[in-house]
């Protein structure tokens, strides 16, 4: 894997020049308009890059983009990959190593989720402060690179606490509607049962989804300060479930998007 982190990064600041990123930016399932507000400087295909994995959904671009936003250098992964998808934890995770190699000092993350908590509601946003990992496999397993990171590294905090309390400042200064949270991370990418919204609830979950924890332990074996927001766009916890497509999904990001777009933004912009 070295190998090839040293091919594709190699690859990509030829391809930027003295373009140095602070700050990375994964961007969810229907939440890409952040892009829109970034001064574009470079874009990159993941299908040109040498050994980017190429996301296989129709509604994620697969574009790497690099620019300004809010003063601030940042390299945005315009659609993410995912376990369901077929690839390999490591796979899901080498654009994270990507970014840490390129400079990157914070990792901004979104996704979109279901509620498992009466409490939080559709079109909410989710701030998560820890998670619960059940996807079967781990990004970490084989064998360790020491020049990355300890053979077990701690996961005591893996959501910046500091960028959190900043969160919460932002909202409650904008009247936008955010909780602290837990997020299950399920493999998909069937959704759950009634039953399984149950468990995950009854083990303390309090948002689900599909993506974002792998990401999330690599940052952390990289020593790279986390913030992950999600956006609730369906309701696991009523016992009369409804059925929900991926456009009601998409949907539903697409209208919580401009809160999370603007505490980003905010949060972005801080020393």
């Amino acid at each position: 894997m070295y190998m090839s982190l040293s091919e594709t990064v190699s690859f990509i600041q030829q391809k930027i020049g003295s373009f140095k990123p602070d700050v990375g930016i994964i961007l969810g399932t229907g939440l890409g308009g952040l892009v829109k507000d970034i001064t574009i400087e470079h874009q990159l295909m993941y299908a040109h890059i040498p050994n980017f994995p190429v996301s296989t959904l129709e509604f994620h671009s697969g574009k790497l983009i690099f620019g300004i936003l809010n003063g601030k250098r940042v390299v945005a992964m315009q659609g993410r990959l995912h376990y369901y998808e077929g690839y390999s934890m490591q796979e899901i995770t080498f654009p994270v190593r990507v970014l840490k190699l390129l400079g990157i000092e914070k990792l901004f993350v979104s996704n979109a989720s279901g509620s498992l908590n009466p409490s939080i509601k559709k079109g909410n946003l989710v701030f998560i402060e820890d998670h619960i990992n059940l996807l079967p496999d781990s990004p970490l397993r084989g064998p360790n690179n020491e020049e990355f990171g300890p053979r077990f590294p701690d996961m005591s905090a893996p959501y910046d606490k500091n960028l959190i309390k900043a969160a919460i400042k932002i909202a409650e200064s904008n009247n936008i509607i955010a909780h602290q949270g837990v997020y299950v991370s399920a493999p998909g990418p069937n959704l759950e049962t009634r039953a399984e919204y149950r468990y995950m609830r009854a083990i303390g979950g309090d948002i689900v989804g599909m993506s974002t924890v792998p990401e999330v332990i690599v940052a952390n074996h990289m020593s790279l300060p986390v913030f992950a927001v999600s956006v609730v766009t369906d309701e696991g916890f009523h016992e009369d479930l409804q059925p929900v497509s991926i456009d009601d999904i998409i949907a539903a990001a697409n209208e919580a998007e401009p809160s999370m777009t603007f505490i980003l933004k905010e949060l972005i912009a801080l020393p």
